[in-house]
């Protein structure tokens, strides 16, 4: 039977038989294996990148000087270490009467830092200002430091001169242009000074009662192999809950930096998007590709019975054949999309901005796997049903119906289509959103289609245009292939629409989460009589209606009359979240950019206190609606309860805040203010006239942050329309085999019709109505799939607000209609030249 087996594929082969289903599973193996290449390798990529933002691949943090143990693991492991100690202080300058005083965040440093990212440097303040410098060649020299440019103008001071921290004195030798790991937390909103932390014991500002935090900076071997950071870590996080250490956080790309963390979440969810797609578009085309040979095998088959070929053999022999058709298959798409996808590295490679990891073997396995999963989820059914061909085919060219046993393969093939969905995404509600809006889509796709035939029947009569009669008729004497057809075509649009409009506006609404506007200045400390004089400026420099909020520093004292403690919460970050002092505002009106998850904004009714409450950290505390907080206010108690969860989006930048309470229980709390906004190049020099006249402000320059989120989602951006091409191709081969399905029926027809005397004009304007109203009728089916998918996806998956575009049904009607009408006459241009003769004699 192996032998035949063999001898059968290769006849096929010759003959052709095999061409559009190798193709069909090359072109699925090779979209799915170009994309997990790439996907791979870019998320690797994007995943190490951002690593830099941390200044290293893992951060241990702690307020007292770490453990010497630990160094030494890390370093019998073999990995890279650098260390940093924090702390607010007071940098001084000039003498006498012309002394000049400024809270700093003092920053020393080993040598070594950072392990990862780039700490630039310049002289030039105008060049600091635009984040503009040269890589720093290692640390701050003993003796020197290097300074926020923001640092200059209160200070009154310059590169080369001096300044004091503590007991000694330190030259200015440079400007910090950028700093890696800084992060965005009101901690380092003060302006930077960085020191050797040689020089440091010299201060002498490193005592007991210093609030100062100690960084010990954690990197692999290779920044492409995360394995040996994760494997410390493990022995670390073991450690610190054996010996039940106190006041120690571990700070890694996830907790550590939560709005790149936010970014990437979103990058892998978009990439995974584009792997669906893909997917989806892969199991069809096998599936028609499967059916197709299915239908140009039925009467070989018959004949094989005939010559007392049992069903079994005959289900063994295709079976076999199948199984080397799908390794082939596989394995050769495996090795398209492999090389494909140094195609698309190659046409990124300027917006890379560094090289990618090498490949992984995991893409490879996948793409065989998927291979092989696809045909037996979507060509076991065609195989079962040529098993049961009768042997009076050959006499009674009339096909049975499909038997339960075929029937049930389909439910096979749609559960592994949905575990196919859940092995490419990676994420469940990512899969089984994308699975239950296409199999939704098939069934509602199948019913339409069904309805409207029964609408055509009813219309026929109507029609006296001779080809318009032949159209509806062609369409009603195939009622099953007509419905196939018109699922496959709204499938295969539907996924296309995904990736063209609909994918144009989830992307626009993800750079709008973070837009290249964004705040990129936050001025603090700026006192009551100040406000109206911070904001003529600022509004001067070029900002229009700038908004300056309350700021109120509270610490959490009682949840629901409970006391807060330090044994309340046991999870780091709700115990760091309890343990320090909030920055809570006030204000009327709910702030741009929140969004009310939960209970209703507060109404500000007098002698009433009531609090919006961010839904991440009422998560993290344990808090929900109803529930009462105490806050103590520099001795002031103002009790609030919840009536309201608020979500916001941290990568926008903007003055967010944890928790707002209405302006008439806060009216006597001590207050300052702060605003945020984003501040054009021609007011570059507000900082310095902002500090002249308020010489207690603190003016941050966030933009090093900004332009870090925004290269990784430009990179990212990339990614997605350079895969969406891709996709693209193995769409259009879903579009090509829903067309090709009946073409063997459709020329045998048109031969007939050519014979007994129907012209050549009238059989080419049937075909072409036919396939209009089958293409108009998918394009606007898959416009409302799409659309409907989308908003799902927009909701459930990526949290984007969602707009319904009429122009996702325009452009789904003319695709449809278009795509129709192009594969109609490429696939059946040759039947009607043809003499009617010559194309029955082809086509029987």
């Amino acid at each position: 039977m192996l032998i035949q087996s063999l001898r059968m594929t290769a006849r096929d082969w010759r003959a052709g038989e095999l061409r559009f289903l190798l193709v069909a599973l090359v072109v699925a193996v090779a979209a799915l294996s170009a994309v997990g290449f790439f996907v791979d390798r870019m998320r690797s990529g994007l995943t190490r990148d951002a690593r830099q933002l941390l200044g290293a691949d893992l951060l241990v943090n702690a307020d007292q000087p770490l453990p010497a143990p630990w160094r030494q693991e890390a370093a019998r492991r073999g990995l890279v270490l650098a260390d940093t100690v924090a702390f607010p202080s007071m940098a001084q300058a000039g003498q006498g009467d012309d002394s000049q005083a400024l809270l700093a965040s003092v920053k020393a440093v080993s040598n070594g830092y950072p392990l990862r990212g780039q700490l630039r440097t310049t002289t030039s303040p105008e060049d600091a200002s635009e984040a503009l410098g040269d890589l720093a060649d290692g640390v701050p020299a003993p003796g020197t430091v290097w300074v926020d440019v923001n640092l200059l103008p209160p200070l009154k001071v310059k590169v080369g001169s001096t300044i004091g921290l503590g007991d000694k004195t330190f030259r200015i030798a440079r400007l910090i242009a950028t700093e890696p790991d800084r992060g965005a937390s009101f901690s380092n909103f003060a302006p930077r000074v960085m020191l050797n932390l040689a020089d440091l014991k010299a201060t002498g500002l490193v005592d007991n009662y210093a609030r100062v935090t100690y960084r010990m900076q954690v990197a692999g071997p290779s920044a492409n192999d995360p394995r040996p950071v994760q494997d410390y870590e493990a022995w670390l996080r073991a450690r610190i809950a054996a010996d039940n250490v106190k006041g120690v956080r571990i700070e890694t790309l996830e907790n550590g930096r939560p709005e790149m963390r936010n970014t990437i979440d979103r990058a892998e969810r978009f990439l995974s998007l584009v792997s669906l797609l893909s997917a989806m578009l892969a199991a069809v085309a096998v599936a028609m590709a499967a059916r197709r040979f299915m239908q140009r095998h039925l009467d070989a088959v018959a004949m094989l019975r005939c010559l007392g070929m049992t069903q079994n053999e005959v289900g063994i022999l295709f079976l076999v054949e199948f199984a080397i058709v799908g390794l082939a298959g596989s394995v050769l798409g495996v090795l398209v999309g492999f090389g494909a996808h140094f195609v698309l590295l190659e046409a990124v490679k300027n917006l890379i901005p560094a090289e990618l990891p090498p490949v992984s073997p995991l893409p490879a396995l996948q793409g065989i796997g998927t291979g092989m999963l696809l045909l037996v989820g979507f060509a076991l059914a065609p195989v079962l049903q040529l098993r049961n061909v009768p042997h009076n085919r050959v006499i009674r060219r009339e096909q049975a119906a499909p038997r339960p046993a075929a029937l049930a393969t389909y439910g096979l093939g749609t559960a592994v289509f949905v575990g196919l969905l859940l092995w490419q995404a990676g994420d469940v509600r990512l899969a089984l959103l994308t699975a239950g809006g296409f199999l939704g889509g098939f069934a509602v796709f199948a019913l339409v289609g069904w309805l409207a035939l029964l609408g055509l029947k009813r219309l026929r009569t109507l029609f006296k245009h001779q080809a318009w009669r032949f159209a509806i008729t062609s369409l009603q004497r195939r009622p099953g292939a007509t419905v196939v057809q018109i699922v496959s075509l709204s499938l295969g649009l539907m996924a296309l629409l995904v990736l063209t409009v609909v994918r144009g506006d989830l992307m626009a609404a993800w750079r709008v989460a973070t837009p290249a506007d964004a705040p990129n200045r936050f001025i603090i400390n700026i006192q009551p009589d100040q406000r109206e004089g911070v904001a003529k400026q600022i509004r001067a420099a070029g900002v229009a209606d700038p908004v300056l909020y309350p700021m109120i520093r509270g610490r959490l004292v009682a949840v629901n009359g409970e006391a807060v403690t330090k044994d309340t919460y046991t999870e780091d970050r709700a115990r760091g979240l309890a343990e320090r002092e909030f920055n809570l505002s006030s204000t009327a009106a709910l702030p741009a950019g929140n969004e009310i998850s939960g209970g209703t904004w507060y109404r500000d009714a007098p002698g009433v206190a009531e609090a919006s409450v961010e839904q991440g950290l009422a998560n993290t505390l344990r808090l929900k609606l109803g529930d009462t907080m105490r806050f103590d206010m520099g001795g002031q108690i103002v009790e609030a309860r919840i009536t309201s969860l608020r979500k916001l989006e941290w990568g926008s930048m903007r003055a967010n805040f944890f928790v707002i309470i209405n302006p008439a229980a806060m009216r006597d709390a001590p207050t300052t203010y702060m605003t945020a906004f984003h501040l054009p190049a021609r007011g570059i020099g507000l900082a310095n006239s902002l500090t002249r006249a308020f010489p207690n402000l603190t003016v941050i320059d966030v933009s090093g942050i900004i332009r870090q989120l925004q290269d990784v989602l430009d990179q990212v951006v990339v990614a997605v329309e350079f895969l969406f091409l891709f996709t693209l191709a193995s769409g259009v081969l879903v579009l090509y085999a829903a067309l090709m399905g009946s073409q063997a029926e459709r020329t045998r027809e048109a031969g007939l019709l050519r014979a007994l005397g129907a012209t050549r004009s009238q059989l080419a304007q049937a075909q072409r109505i036919e396939f209009a109203l089958v293409g108009g009728l998918s394009g606007l089916l898959a416009a409302t799939g799409a659309a409907a998918l989308g908003w799902a996806l927009a909701e459930y998956q990526f949290k984007f607000p969602w707009h319904v575009e009429p122009q996702v049904w325009i452009a789904g009607l003319v695709a449809g209609a278009a795509c129709a009408l192009v594969g109609g006459w490429l696939g059946l241009r040759n039947v009607l030249r043809q003499p009617p003769l010559q194309t029955l004699r082809e086509a029987t």
